[in-house]
């Protein structure tokens, strides 16, 4: 066990619980006020700097070294939870109906609270370390709220680092890699109108407009298969379809709605996804005499990490667990997330921290109503966030 583990096991019951209380009470994005209370108020009381209502529930602390330096890092942990309701039988559990922690959020702000507690008992580094923790990073734009509210003008960043829980990982591992990471995320919904009619009597008057969608659902499957060189990579997925009365099945509808997500590496493919689902969306309802109305937005860009900033994050997450449990090249990943914003205005990089996987309670993949971040993880994210203090700001944590 690394000198930091040791320094991140100091305290740990207090973080454990902090982390599960925070699942128990889930909040969804910009509502996080009980949360960012209970960030601060830990915050204060270990003598922190704290600034709140940044983007509306947002938290920043701020730990000045005790020895000069000019330097200043930002280590950023998401805050909100998901409309997800939860399934695991844990004393913990979510006591919000529909409401959970289903992305490890809860453990993302705990491990950096624990950071924040050995940095403040033991500031022995040069410059400033600001502890950004922010609200609504699922789909509703926490970090450009937190951008347009001058985050890096009234706090000052060299570099910035963030960090996910990633299943996918073992428990003491980390996974990162330079340049792109993470893809754009965005969304499309195609309205189709037609006349409707009966189904039975009459389908010969009518625009079919089921005929529309299921030209248009395999149409959406050439996507990326035909227009995209096949080193390329990108996603286009159907999530939802409605249309009709379930208790009116001899009834044609009218109106028929289609809609999904799209992932993709570059502005260019970006670009590609928004004019080949139109284009297919417009002939194919043309086709049968419908219309379509298309609608289609992102809600992250692309996430690229800075070279020699993720050769800094490599290093501090080696210092941890040794080079044996860091992947340095971990393959490009098709999920989004928009600290991509931050990285847009400032270098830095975004680590994964191996959380394990297995079935049942407290198990699975993130965005699962059985998923519960893994206690076991939260030294392991609070030595990274030291390493990193030490390797940014010549700090001497866990060090004789």
């Amino acid at each position: 066990m690394s000198t930091l583990l040791n320094v991140a096991q100091q305290g740990l019951d207090e973080i454990i619980a902090i982390r599960r209380d925070i699942h128990a009470h889930p909040e969804l994005g910009f509502e996080e006020t009980r949360t960012a209370a209970v960030i601060a108020e830990k915050l204060r009381s270990w003598g922190v700097e704290v600034t709140e209502g940044i983007a509306t529930t947002g938290v920043v602390g701020t730990v000045r070294g005790r020895r000069a330096g000019a330097r200043s890092i930002g280590l950023r942990a998401d805050m909100d939870a998901l409309s997800i309701g939860e399934s695991n039988a844990l004393a913990h559990a979510s006591k919000v109906p529909g409401r959970m922690h289903a992305c490890g959020h809860d453990g993302h702000t705990a491990m950096l609270l624990g950071a924040a507690r050995a940095l403040a008992e033991n500031p022995d580094f040069e410059g400033t370390v600001h502890l950004i923790f922010q609200p609504a990073e699922e789909a509703l734009g926490g970090a450009p709220a937190m951008l347009q509210e001058q985050l890096f003008e009234r706090f000052p960043c060299d570099r910035i680092f963030g960090m996910h829980s990633y299943p996918a990982l073992p428990v003491g591992s980390f996974g990162t890699r330079p340049k792109e990471m993470m893809a754009a995320s965005g969304r499309f919904r195609v309205v189709f109108k037609g006349s409707g009619g009966h189904g039975g009597e009459g389908p010969h008057r009518s625009n079919d407009l089921s005929v529309v969608a299921a030209h248009f659902i395999l149409g959406l499957q050439s996507i990326v298969s035909r227009n995209l060189a096949p080193t390329e990579s990108a996603v286009v997925s159907v999530g939802h379809l409605g249309a009709g009365d379930a208790k009116a099945l001899s009834v044609m509808p009218a109106e028929l709605t289609i809609a999904g997500t799209m992932r993709a590496f570059n502005p260019q493919t970006q670009t590609l996804l928004e004019t080949r689902i139109r284009a297919h969306a417009e002939t194919y309802a043309q086709s049968e005499g419908a219309t379509a109305e298309v609608t289609c937005w992102w809600l992250c860009v692309p996430l690229f990490n800075t070279p020699d900033a993720t050769l800094t994050a490599v290093s501090a997450a080696t210092d941890v667990v040794g080079p044996q449990a860091v992947q340095d090249d971990l393959p490009r990943i098709t999920a989004g997330d928009d600290f991509a914003y931050m990285l847009h205005q400032r270098p830095g990089a975004y680590m994964l921290i191996g959380n394990g996987r297995h079935d049942g309670d407290g198990g699975g993949n993130v965005h699962s109503p059985h998923y519960d971040f893994n206690d076991k993880v939260l030294p392991y994210g609070i030595a990274y966030w030291l390493s990193l203090v030490n390797q940014e700001l010549g700090g001497r944590l866990g060090r004789a």
